[in-house]
């Protein structure tokens, strides 16, 4: 089967083109995608030529890995039903090119393991669920320190201050951009030179700023804790006598893990952790090119979606 994708044929080339699907084994499942999120993170790094060396990534690549579609065939072995829809974390479902993430494409093969059911109602905003589930990943709700400081006000942020609040607790976020800190629900998002507090238990950074590190010890009392949630494409660095002196901790959270992906979407069906007002700019899927630039140049684009619905 052929189906069409957006390929990444090289930093600062994107579009869309026909690939070949591969074929359908006993536990596959054949997914029509309704909508996919465009990373300001990852797939910016892969858009602008800047992402690290990961195994099997290269290009040409197929991108996405917040994938929302419908179920339309599945294996004879499989236990999802036709008609399902499912959220894809990314599939490697395609002959001849590199699918790093590979959720970008009118359909899909990808294993039923992958993939976790979603409510219809949820519709385009559960392809936040792969972010809320890197929040989850950095701050899970029932942890016995919830951060107090967040670094950051995209979409990450607003996830792990949104994940605070279910567990009882009012972050303080930085944002130095004064477009992106509107939206806050019920915590506060100031300018870091507006917070002189320098007592903070522990700090959650998802800004990506490989600089960061030596504002925010300064900033910790003794024995506190920083946790990198972002992703950095530049080496993270921090003078040692400021960090010595309050016995500094540092913390990397890395990719979230199926755990979090399934207690998060549970927070989403219950109704106790709302992805509304996350997703900010929308385009059919025939305009690929340029929804992928604005998401990475606009500053007012929180997160992109793509309509793969209108494309044959």
């Amino acid at each position: 089967m052929l189906t069409t994708a957006v390929i990444l044929s090289e930093p600062h080339a994107v579009g869309l083109g026909q690939v070949t699907l591969r074929a359908c084994e006993a536990r596959d499942l054949v997914v029509d995608v309704e909508w996919s999120g465009i990373s300001t993170g990852t797939e910016r790094l892969l858009w602008s030529g800047r992402m690290p060396p990961f195994p099997g990534m290269g290009y040409p690549l197929v991108p996405g890995y917040e994938t929302i579609g419908r179920v339309v065939s599945a294996g004879s072995e499989s236990s999802i039903s036709a008609g399902t829809r499912v959220f894809v974390p990314g599939a490697r479902a395609f002959n001849g090119i590199n699918a790093l993430f590979g959720g970008a494409a009118r359909r899909l093969v990808v294993e039923d393991a992958r993939v976790v059911p979603v409510p219809d109602a949820l519709d385009e905003r559960a392809t936040l669920l792969a972010l809320a589930a890197t929040a989850h990943h950095i701050a899970p709700p029932g942890s016995a320190t919830p951060p107090e400081l967040i670094v950051g006000h995209g979409v990450l942020g607003r996830l792990v201050a949104r994940l605070c609040m279910i567990a009882g607790c009012a972050p303080v976020v930085w944002e130095r951009d004064s477009r992106r800190r509107a939206g806050a629900t019920g915590y506060s998002v100031v300018d870091p030179e507006e917070d002189s507090r320098r007592d903070y238990e522990r700090i959650v950074d998802v800004s990506g700023a490989a600089g960061i590190l030596d504002p925010l010890v300064a900033r910790l009392r003794p024995g506190g804790e920083i946790v990198l949630g972002g992703f950095y494409d530049e080496p993270v660095q921090f003078a040692f006598p400021p960090a010595f002196m309050r016995e500094a901790r540092f913390r990397v959270a890395a990719q979230w893990s199926p755990a979090d992906l399934t207690a998060v979407t549970a927070l989403v069906t219950d109704g106790h952790l709302s992805l509304d007002g996350l997703v900010t700019h929308r385009m059919p899927a025939a305009q690929a090119e340029s929804a992928y630039r604005q998401a990475f140049e606009d500053r007012d684009c929180l997160k992109m979606v793509l309509d793969w619905r209108t494309l044959s």
